[in-house]
């Protein structure tokens, strides 16, 4: 369903460090500056806004990445919280609601975007 995600950033330099290590590997960066991180088919984008104004999150707004397992979505909030990002919601762990039991792991970036790891189990 979904080509890219794209959020805003004051700092580029700051989020390149925070992602590359969120992401565990280096971003790509155009030649816009814009960090471009790659996965199974889909890309995550990290920009100064276009538009000249400062960066802010989104209210109400969650980007959430797939992980193959618990363990995995474990090291990306760990990664995370050493980058420099801040965790929220409830620690890391097993959730049931109306989408089922999933893994779920929630943080902030540096410029306050929500971000949530999440591994599904098998049914």
């Amino acid at each position: 369903m979904f080509s890219h995600i794209m959020v805003g950033s004051n700092d580029i330099d700051r989020s390149k460090r925070f992602y590359d290590a969120l992401f565990g590997k280096e971003a790509h960066q155009d030649d816009k500056g814009r960090l471009a991180y790659r996965r199974n088919g889909a890309v995550f984008m990290v920009t100064k806004p276009i538009d000249g104004q400062p960066a802010h999150h989104a209210n109400g707004g969650t980007i959430g990445f797939n992980f193959d397992t618990p363990d995995e979505v474990d090291a990306w909030h760990k990664a995370g919280l050493e980058a420099g990002g801040t965790s929220i919601e409830d620690p890391p762990g097993y959730r049931e609601g109306g989408f089922g039991k999933l893994y779920l792991a929630y943080l902030r970036d540096p410029d306050g975007n929500k971000l949530c790891g999440l591994h599904r189990p098998p049914q």
